[in-house]
């Protein structure tokens, strides 16, 4: 006789099968929500019992209620991540799909990493921050902003005008004297023309 495998005993649940999932739940952390509340990003095509039926037989969590909503985004001059953003082209990203799950049973959150040693955070915080620079070189404000160089010269115009570092002046002796770059060479030389044929 073949075993038969006992079913979860549990609410009433839909019966589509999904067996190769190809959407992804975002687990949201929210600390001001009491511990039996759980809030998800979801697909826009994800329902409230598919969501219900998705955490009860992966997860075995007990869903009393499920809440939702669609959160629609800013309008913003060009698609984020645009390495030449087009200034004056308006866009509107995707909205956002939130649920709020009423759970069974409590959950609560590990406790947050003191140090992220173990994940390399330096490294990914260096390799972000490279890359933000380099996104600005493309902004289309980017001439407009001061350089760095500006800044580095008004803090010396400070100390100039304060007295904290005195003027130092090149000696005449080396200003006077010029770079010798050897012989002076020709730059045009002559070059015969082809006459024009009419």
């Amino acid at each position: 006789m073949a075993s038969q495998i006992p079913a979860r005993i549990g609410p009433k649940l839909g019966r589509k099968q999904i067996f190769l999932p190809n959407f992804t739940l975002t687990l949201l952390r929210t600390p001001n929500n009491p511990p039996t509340f759980a809030s998800f990003i979801v697909p826009l095509n994800l329902n409230k019992l598919d969501l219900r039926d998705y955490l009860w037989n992966v997860y075995g969590v007990e869903v009393r209620g499920v809440r939702s909503y669609i959160q629609q985004q800013k309008v913003r001059q060009d698609k984020p991540g645009e390495k030449r953003p087009k200034p004056r082209k308006w866009f509107r990203p995707r909205a956002i799909k939130k649920m709020m799950v009423e759970m069974e049973k409590p959950f609560v959150w590990p406790a947050v990493p003191e140090k992220f040693d173990d994940w390399d955070k330096d490294t990914y915080d260096s390799a972000k921050k490279e890359r933000e620079e380099a996104e600005q070189i493309f902004a289309h404000d980017y001439r407009q902003q001061p350089t760095k160089e500006r800044a580095s010269m008004a803090e010396q115009a400070k100390a100039l005008l304060s007295g904290k570092d005195p003027w130092k002046t090149t000696p005449e002796r080396e200003r006077d004297e010029w770079e010798d770059d050897g012989e002076a060479v020709e730059v045009e030389q002559d070059i015969e023309v082809p006459p024009v044929k009419r």
